[in-house]
């Protein structure tokens, strides 16, 4: 019989969910917060929250994968010690995220903030407000989350623009590349942002491109935050010209009684997209997917980095 794979996780709860597979896994607890317990385990998978500076105590132990629990990996490479394969965690929080996006839409749409403060203060506050119907809403970012997303906004009777770093047609969709921004900005009621950050994307929502968009449209984000300049936002913002629903900011968390959190017209939840029921059982289907090909003897997927 050949030896079980060793898996690590952080919680119990996932080495409970593990312990039944067969065949069998030897599983182990470790947070990556110091040594590993073992010379050498097969597949690590960090703490969904914990500070990408722990990775670096990879370099205690041998590895065949480490699989993240999120779908971001930025950074992570600076703090990989050599001869590490990485994984991200595609599948898992597309559909969660794609639901705060259209949710913090809908909120911001129909006034829903301003409903809540009146009925803080008792008070019955009727309104007229946008309609998500009949809007024109731009996808920035085309991956597994814009994709998730257009899939949710459709039914809404949305006009859909799809932008990504180059064009193309998806299917019988055309896909925009950024060059086009200048031009399809000024068009779009609503601008949802789902971009990964890299060199290219960091700021690329600046001063130029809020400048671009029309009176009271609306920018989402729920990519990362330094994919928006701060400053910039907070001059908008500030201005009441543009409305903004953002599940990520930079810096984050965001500190108490930041400017931000003053503003009417921004709508802020603080970087929940995956978190929701929806996570562990995906998470679990996504590592024991990656122990079976493993134990297969077949490469493993969404890898991301190989250092």
């Amino acid at each position: 019989m050949s030896t079980p794979l060793v898996v690590s996780v952080s919680e119990p709860s996932l080495a409970d969910a593990l312990r039944s597979l067969d065949p069998p896994v030897e599983v182990l607890i470790w947070d990556l917060s110091g040594p590993a317990p073992r010379g050498h385990i097969d597949v690590v998978v960090p703490d969904y929250l914990a500070p990408r500076t722990r990775l670096a105590n990879l370099a205690s132990v041998s590895t065949r994968l480490v699989q993240s629990q999120s779908i971001g990996y930025d950074g992570v490479a600076t703090v990989l010690p050599p001869g590490v394969v990485y994984a991200n965690a595609a599948s898992v929080h597309e559909a969660s995220t794609a639901e705060l996006a259209v949710a913090l839409i809908l909120a911001s749409q129909r006034g829903l903030s301003d409903f809540v403060r009146a009925a803080d203060r008792g008070r019955w506050s009727f309104a007229f407000h946008q309609s998500l119907a009949d809007r024109t809403v731009l996808l920035l970012g085309y991956g597994g989350v814009g994709r998730a997303i257009e899939a949710r906004l459709l039914p809404f009777e949305v006009d859909l623009v799809r932008v990504a770093r180059s064009s193309r047609h998806a299917g019988n969709v055309e896909v925009h590349a950024w060059g086009e921004l200048p031009m399809l900005l000024p068009h779009a009621d609503v601008v949802v942002v789902s971009l990964p950050l890299n060199d290219e994307t960091t700021h690329l929502v600046d001063a130029g491109f809020l400048a671009r968009m029309s009176d009271h449209s609306l920018l989402v984000n729920v990519g990362r935050g330094p994919v928006v300049d701060t400053g910039a936002l907070l001059a908008e913002a500030s201005s009441a010209r543009l409305r903004f629903a953002l599940d990520v900011v930079e810096p984050e968390p965001l500190p108490d009684h930041h400017p931000l959190f003053a503003l009417t017209n921004v709508l802020l939840s603080p970087h929940v997209g995956g978190a929701t029921s929806a996570m562990f059982p995906r998470v679990i289907k996504l590592i024991t997917g990656q122990i079976e090909r493993l134990q297969r003897g077949d490469e493993p997927i969404n890898v991301v980095l190989r250092t």
